[in-house]
């Protein structure tokens, strides 16, 4: 068990490049400055280790997996007091301690889900079989607003997959993913898991080396456009989670007081930096207003403040730049004549990047907050009359990681999520993910799936065997 100084210690460096409390502005520690010349050595590394790492079989690396969920339990506290210090979600709620306890999860899931060789023919013909072996070296590029979390989706499977893996996290939290590297290599072969704080430089080496058979990124569409682009020359397989705009659409039937607390948490989950997040609703007219009053009761009983408090349940936004998107986008609602049912006024002189949690109605369908990725607390709602219409506004944009459908009747609900154009739709809950359901986007937001048997087939190469 490590204390948080502890933890700090082990990863920050003298000298390195300073990461900040995004509640106070203050500097929390020093990331090191990994330049190209580290990724040369730790690719020379994972390629000397992944042969005897995969080797090991499944048994055995996932004994290891279990190992290392076991050491970030031991060492959980510690973490998510890192993660809410560098990223700023609190502590409670779905917050760092969730995230903490997510990566031993995700790891365990990984070392425990079954991939068996498939007979794929078996008759007079002839006998093929179907099965998953390490594509070798996996790089990952991970974000900056579920860091700790995000790069456990990555290495997990790949490690699980006999592959060895080099990341390079967000140069916004490079910290939390340091030290669940930090961690987890207690109990790994030295090579497997190599973690670079490095900036664009080093990510645009990353997606153009040859070393790798295997990138995977989440972040926006434009860098994930980029990445495809860099990495053509060399044909790696690519898994890309990329920017989302996720709507929700509630059927009038629905019931606005048993539906409003899933459809803010939904909405608000991480302040709303989630790629997932409904970031868009579409509410019959009908029930319109007693959904606003009931989100708006909702926002005004729950806390934001700094993630170290034990009180809040909402923090900061991540980055400065990130305040000022979502700044940006509320004041043109503003202007263009939407309402502002609950925040939306922002003290810009205090220090930290705190805005208020924000419901904005009367909003027109194309206004730059309905149809840009906001990525923080304001969240535009929208009346409909005609549900084609709404569907209709739900798949207009090139995104498509999630939606969602809420109503009182799930089997309608399920008939209206069939018509929307995205990798998830989830009925009466937004944003849920789970290690065993895969995941991923259509559209703008990506392609590959994360998770359960389709994520470990996706860190790995398919063999056939026909005789």
């Amino acid at each position: 068990m490590q204390t948080y100084e502890g933890l700090l210690a082990a990863v920050v460096a003298d000298g390195g490049r300073p990461v900040t409390d995004p509640a106070t502005d203050a500097v929390i520690g020093h990331a090191p400055a990994h330049g190209v010349e580290d990724l040369d050595r730790a690719i020379a590394a994972a390629q000397a280790a992944q042969p005897a790492w995969e080797a090991l079989g499944h048994e055995e690396r996932s004994r290891l997996l279990h190992a290392a969920a076991d050491a970030v339990d031991q060492s959980a506290a510690a973490l998510a007091e890192l993660i809410s210090r560098e990223q700023g979600k609190p502590l409670n709620g779905p917050g760092s301690r969730f995230e903490a306890g997510g990566v031993a999860a995700w790891l365990r899931a990984a070392a425990d889900t079954p991939l068996e060789t498939e007979q794929v023919l078996d008759d007079e013909s002839g006998a093929a079989t179907l099965t998953y072996r390490a594509t070798g070296l996996v790089g990952a590029i991970g974000p900056w607003n579920w860091p700790a979390l995000i790069a456990s989706w990555q290495f997990a499977a790949a490690l699980r997959m006999g592959n060895a893996v080099v990341m390079k996290p967000s140069e916004h939290t490079p910290l939390s993913v340091l030290a669940v590297a930090a961690i987890v290599n207690q109990v790994l072969p030295d090579g497997v898991l190599t973690v670079l704080s490095g900036d664009r430089e080093m990510g645009a080496a990353m997606t153009a080396h040859p070393a790798f058979g295997k990138l995977m990124f989440t972040g926006s569409t434009r860098t994930g456009q980029a990445i495809v682009e860099a990495s053509a020359r060399n044909l790696p397989r690519l898994t890309l989670e990329l920017g989302g705009n996720d709507p929700g659409i509630v059927l009038p039937d629905a019931d606005p007081e048993a539906i409003a607390e899933g459809l803010f948490w939904g909405a608000l989950i991480n302040t709303g930096q989630t790629c997932a997040a409904l970031k868009r609703l579409y509410v019959h007219e009908s029930i319109h207003d007693d959904v606003v009053a009931a989100l708006r009761a909702i926002v005004e009983r729950t806390p934001m403040g700094p993630g170290t408090d034990e009180g809040n349940l909402l923090g900061p936004l991540t980055t400065k730049e990130q305040f000022q998107i979502v700044d940006t986008l509320v004041e043109k609602a503003k202007a263009s004549g939407a309402r502002i049912v609950v925040g939306g006024d922002p003290d810009r002189d205090a220090p930290g990047n705190f805005y208020p949690t924000t419901l904005v109605t009367d909003i027109a369908p194309d206004a730059a907050l309905v149809v840009e990725e906001q990525f923080g607390p304001a969240l535009p709602i929208l009346p409909y009359s005609d549900l084609d219409d709404a569907i209709a506004q739900a798949n207009a944009l090139d995104t498509g990681l999630g939606a969602s459908v809420w109503s009182a009747d799930p089997e309608r609900a399920k008939e209206v999520a069939a018509r929307i154009h995205a990798g998830t739709i989830w009925i009466n809950k937004h944003g849920n993910v789970h290690p065993l359901i895969p995941f991923g986007g259509v559209k703008g937001s990506g392609y590959g799936l994360e998770f359960g048997q389709e994520g470990l087939k996706a860190v790995a190469v398919p063999q056939v065997i026909s005789s």
